[in-house]
């Protein structure tokens, strides 16, 4: 009787350590995206491509501002991922965001205000992008509607992730349901990691996650 006795409380104990380190994991996991960086694995050289456009007269080329500004919304926002919808400017103020949240405040800081840009674009050519009733408080917040207006406004390039030195700290990538910044960081073998916003259980939000994405639908370029 004392053996089974034990044995059931080891069974107990067990569980119990168990679901501690299943709770601790959960705790420091869940909607704690890092924003550590990953090294830069990469020994080849590539020359950094810097835009002769600067949109809003800060001294700083485009490209360089929506990388940058990708970083300074996620160390200052550090958002969690949920997809809410801002009836009252349409942008993100509150600690969530999603994957469009990343491009649109990181070609804000290049001056680019995407949420007007992509609701002239809509009113511009209704039927390039199917939609019944639209609306600026969330157009620009839609990877579908990103899609069509990068298409008709930005440079397009390749979509082949081989070819490392087409992809640039600050290009665009958009994937059929989902969309992120180029890092200026590289895997060993030359492909850039991914600067994204996909989920609640995210480890960070720079990753070598390029390729992993699947095949990209669109790579684009804001300026030259």
């Amino acid at each position: 009787m004392k053996k089974h006795v034990k044995v059931v409380v080891a069974v107990l104990i067990a569980l119990l350590v168990c679901g501690a380190g299943i709770g601790t994991y959960v705790y420091f996991q869940y909607q704690h995206t890092s924003t550590k960086r990953l090294p830069d694995r990469y020994d080849g050289k590539i020359e950094r491509v810097r835009s002769s456009v600067d949109k809003d007269g800060d001294g700083v080329d485009d490209q360089t501002d929506i990388l940058d500004g990708a970083w300074a919304y996620l160390n200052a926002k550090h958002p969690k991922y949920k997809s809410v919808y801002y009836a009252d400017t349409g942008w993100s103020n509150d600690e969530y965001g999603v994957c469009t949240d990343v491009v649109a405040n990181a070609m804000l800081a290049a001056g680019y205000n995407l949420q007007e840009l992509v609701a002239a674009d809509i009113e511009a050519h209704p039927g390039d992008y199917d939609i019944e009733k639209p609306d600026s408080m969330i157009d620009f917040r839609r990877v579908r509607n990103l899609i069509v207006y990068f298409r008709h406004t930005a440079i397009s390039l390749t979509t082949d992730p081989s070819e490392i030195s087409e992809w640039q700290g600050g290009d665009i990538v958009i994937y059929k349901s989902h969309i992120g910044i180029v890092s200026d960081r590289r895997n060993e073998e030359g492909i850039p990691y991914l600067i994204h916003h996909s989920g609640v259980w995210q480890a960070r939000y720079e990753e070598d996650a390029l390729v992993s994405w699947g095949e990209p639908v669109g790579h684009f370029r804001v300026s030259q």
